[in-house]
């Protein structure tokens, strides 16, 4: 996409997940324009269902010129996240952007999800995501243009929507909420708050595993969509906050509305929680 290359020359983003999939693209397209990255994520070893680890991940960011450090833990646990803050400030000095990634996923009815699944949905979900951004807000409140970015949906009220599936909607409103509240909260101290969410069904670990396997998957977009979209989010010149965009709005901010070389085909799989159901 079109972006100076080193718009982000310096930046250094905290983020939790990033191992493989939208969080990986998005760490990569930051390195190329000149960000630390430092990753939270659990994948220490290889998973025969996940590719990648957050060791490979950090190879990779660093191929594409970026300078990256993995922190190998949950974003549950107050102690890591801090941990990871605290690695950010010593080995790059501080944090400017904090992107909340990390998520679970479990697409089921009221009826069909067990109180265990339901507390790792929060706990991943809407309690990581405050965790992480707590942890890292004394650094972003000396930061230059401090941002929050959470991969989180609109707040979208449409029954369907509403009653597909309450316990994982309200982890992922949740995490759109707070993002939201701390864009009117933070924003006497010059910090920013905004959701991204894609349009289209992404091609991840995640829609093979869980939501329709090749078939579904022949429907999604590349993750670069994402990537290109966050990208296009934190150097808008006109510095948005307390926004809850879609991939292609983000794009379309940027001057981009050519999206077949992201794939998906014809009529890609519209997203969860876009539009109606």
């Amino acid at each position: 996409m079109p972006n100076r290359p080193d718009s982000l020359r310096g930046r250094t983003i905290v983020m939790s997940g990033g191992s493989r999939g939208i969080g990986l693209a998005i760490l990569v397209a930051v390195a190329q324009r000149g960000a630390n990255a430092v990753l939270l994520a659990k994948t220490d070893r290889p998973d025969p269902r996940l590719p990648g680890t957050v060791h490979t991940a950090v190879a990779e960011i660093e191929r594409a010129g970026g300078r990256a450090v993995a922190v190998v833990g949950d974003v549950r646990s107050e102690t890591d996240v801090e941990r990871a803050a605290d690695v950010a400030a010593s080995t790059f000095g501080g944090v400017d952007i904090v992107i909340n990634n990390a998520s679970a996923l479990h697409t089921r009815g009221t009826a069909e999800v067990t109180s265990k699944r339901f507390d790792l949905m929060q706990s991943v979900n809407s309690r990581g995501t405050f965790l992480l951004t707590r942890a890292c807000l004394p650094h972003l409140r000396r930061a230059h243009d401090g941002q929050i970015l959470t991969l989180s949906p609109p707040i979208n009220l449409d029954p369907g929507w509403l009653g597909a599936f309450p316990p994982y909607m309200l982890s992922k409103y949740g995490m759109s909420l707070l993002t939201l509240g701390w864009a009117a909260e933070l924003a006497d101290h010059g910090i920013r708050a905004n959701c991204l969410w894609p349009q289209t069904t992404i091609a991840t670990a995640a829609v093979v595993n869980l939501l329709g396997g090749q078939e579904a998957t022949s429907r999604a977009r590349s993750p670069q969509i994402m990537a290109d979209a966050a990208i296009a989010v934190l150097t808008d010149p006109s510095r948005p906050t307390g926004k809850t965009l879609l991939d292609e709005e983000a794009l379309a901010s940027a001057g981009i509305s050519d999206l077949t070389p992201y794939g998906g085909g014809e009529r890609p799989e519209i997203d969860l929680f876009v539009g109606t159901r």
